[in-house]
């Protein structure tokens, strides 16, 4: 723990809270249970055992401590490097830029979106009609779908891929640029504040981005103990909600500011 407290002090509350905690947690987590298996996964007194023989201190022997957790903060620094890697690739996929081999799939999933997709105006008018019926709870939901729903057909695999482009085009109508390419460009053409507020809102995405790998990393575990599929599905239904969030105020952010600078 005092190890912790140290590197807390010395490391970016970005690396810290985002990276290297979630990374010692999960090794730790992954090395307890991984020999529990699934029909002992309630078993405390074996996962104490197998910390106990990590450590080098079960039956009295002596501990090579040292050794073992110099092997588990090389793991841990190996997970933190990993995942702001594997988070541009969710970036990419939630942003709706798939990849050309991931085209045929891309297709599919953005005609099905355009499919299900109705107006705010429609969804809003069903709800008033479910509310004079006294169905309030079905009410809610088209009332709930019609705040956060565009009010043009879907152009990506994804809502928060709509939302950016969006963006983009707003900004590329406003500005003469293209976001996608020329980040670094808007930054250095902003004052302090905006570019903070612009840093800030970017930040909320990319954290969004690795808390979905983590949930990701959860649910790859419960392949040896099921509980963690449980842990992984309740990560991945709030990094799901905190990335459409994020997207929706990078979006928002972008739009504000560029649009205080033409103003």
């Amino acid at each position: 723990m005092g190890l912790l407290l140290a590197l807390q002090s010395r490391i970016p509350d970005r690396w810290f809270l985002r990276r290297l905690l979630p990374s010692a947690l999960f090794v730790a987590v992954a090395y307890l249970v991984g020999g529990l298996g699934q029909s002992r996964w309630y078993d405390a007194g074996l996962a104490a055992r197998r910390l106990e023989r990590y450590l080098g201190t079960e039956g009295g022997a002596p501990a090579h401590t040292t050794t073992a957790l110099l092997l588990y903060a090389i793991t841990v620094a190996a997970g933190a490097f990993a995942v702001p890697v594997a988070a541009q690739v969710v970036s990419v996929l939630a942003a709706g830029a798939w990849p050309w081999w991931l085209a045929p799939l891309s297709e599919r999933v953005r005609a099905l979106r355009v499919r299900r997709w109705r107006s705010p105006d429609e969804l809003r008018d069903d709800a008033l009609r479910s509310r004079g019926r006294g169905e309030v709870l079905r009410a809610a939901r088209l009332e709930a779908r019609a705040a956060a729903t565009a009010r043009i057909a879907p152009k990506t695999p994804t809502w928060t891929g709509d939302r950016l482009r969006s963006t983009a085009d707003r900004v590329r109508e406003l500005r003469g640029l293209d976001v996608e390419t020329s980040w670094v460009d808007l930054l250095l053409d902003l004052s302090d504040s905006s570019r903070a507020a612009l840093v800030e809102a970017r930040e909320g995405y990319d954290g969004a981005c690795e808390a979905m790998v983590w949930s990701l990393a959860y649910l790859a575990l419960s392949v040896c103990w099921w509980p963690a599929a449980v842990v992984g599905a309740l990560a991945w239904l709030a990094s799901w909600r905190w990335l459409r969030h994020a997207g929706d105020v990078l979006g928002s952010t972008t739009e504000a500011i560029v649009r205080a600078r033409n103003a």
